[in-house]
C-alpha cells in the first residue's frame, strides 16, 4: 500500500484560550485548518466563533484587557511569537466582516486602497488588481462601468462583495468571514456562496455563520463551538448526518441557540 502522505496544515491551532478581562472567551481549543478547504465555525450567539477567527490574523492585538494562551501557527509559522510582523499577517489572512464597510469614495477607490497601503502603486498594475478582485467576488459585470461612482450607489449585497473584493485584490493565502451573509437577501447570499467555491483552489477560506445551512452547503469541514469550546470538528457531511454529540444535533436540528 503506498505510504499516505502527510499534508501540513495552513494554520494549526493548539490549546488556545483567550480572555478578556479575565474572563474567557475560548477555553482550550485545538483544531488544523487545511490548505484550500473552506472551513465552518457554527454555534450558539457568544460562542466564542468571532473571537476564535480574530485570533488567526491578531485582529485584537494591543487590547489591554487581551489574554492569549496556546499556539496558533501559519503555515507552520508561530503567529503568536513576539516580534511577529502584524501588517503582513494581515495581508496574508484577510478578514471580511458582518456588515459592510464600505469606505467613501468611489468603486474603484475602494478597492484599490488596500494596495496602495501595500506598496503598490503602479497604475496598470492597480488597475489588474482591482479588476481580478471584482471578478473573484462576481461583482466585475455589475460595476465595470461604474468604478467612478460612489460606493454609496451600490447595494448592500454589492457592497459586501466589494469589501470582499478589497480584500481579495491582495492575494490573501487566508480569508476570514464573520458572518458575510447575516445582512444580505437569498440572491445575494447565493453570490457570495458562488465566489466562495470559485476561491477555493487559491485561497483557504475560515466562515463563520449562524446559517447551518450555509455551512452544509459550502464548507468542506464544520467546526461546532459552545461556551467558547470545541464540541466537534467533522467533514461536514458527517456532522450534519451523524453529529457525535448530542449538543451539536441539539443545535443544527434547532432545538437550541
Amino acid at each position: 500500500m503506498p505510504e499516505q502522505v502527510m499534508t501540513r496544515p495552513k494554520i494549526a491551532v493548539r490549546d488556545l484560550t483567550v480572555s478578556y478581562g479575565g474572563v474567557p472567551a475560548v477555553r482550550g481549543v485545538t483544531f488544523d485548518v487545511r490548505p484550500n478547504e473552506i472551513m465552518a465555525l457554527i454555534g450558539p450567539a457568544r460562542s466564542g466563533k468571532t473571537t476564535l477567527l480574530r485570533c488567526l490574523n491578531r485582529l485584537d492585538a494591543g487590547l489591554g484587557s487581551l489574554s492569549i494562551a496556546g499556539a496558533i501557527t501559519l503555515n507552520g509559522a508561530d503567529i503568536l511569537a513576539p516580534g511577529a510582523d502584524l501588517a503582513l499577517l494581515r495581508r496574508t489572512v484577510g478578514m471580511v466582516f458582518a456588515t459592510p464597510l464600505p469606505l467613501p469614495g468611489s468603486v474603484f477607490e475602494n478597492v484599490a486602497l488596500g494596495l496602495t497601503f501595500s506598496g503598490v502603486t503602479d497604475r496598470a498594475t492597480v488597475a489588474a488588481r482591482v479588476e481580478e478582485g471584482l471578478r473573484a467576488s462576481f461583482l466585475w459585470d455589475e460595476v465595470k462601468d461604474r468604478l467612478e461612482d460612489s460606493v454609496f450607489t451600490l447595494s448592500g449585497g454589492q457592497q459586501q462583495r466589494l469589501c470582499v473584493a478589497r480584500t481579495l485584490a491582495l492575494r490573501p493565502e487566508v480569508l476570514l468571514l464573520d458572518e458575510p451573509c447575516s445582512a444580505l437577501d437569498p440572491i445575494s447570499t447565493a453570490r457570495i456562496e458562488e465566489a466562495l467555491e470559485r476561491l477555493k483552489p487559491s485561497c483557504t477560506i475560515v466562515l463563520v455563520t449562524n446559517l447551518t445551512a450555509q455551512a452544509a452547503r459550502v464548507s468542506d469541514r464544520t467546526a461546532m463551538i459552545l461556551n467558547g469550546e470545541l464540541i466537534e470538528c467533522e467533514e461536514t457531511a458527517t456532522l450534519f448526518t451523524n453529529p457525535r454529540d448530542k449538543r451539536t444535533e441539539d443545535y443544527i436540528t434547532g432545538r437550541f441557540g
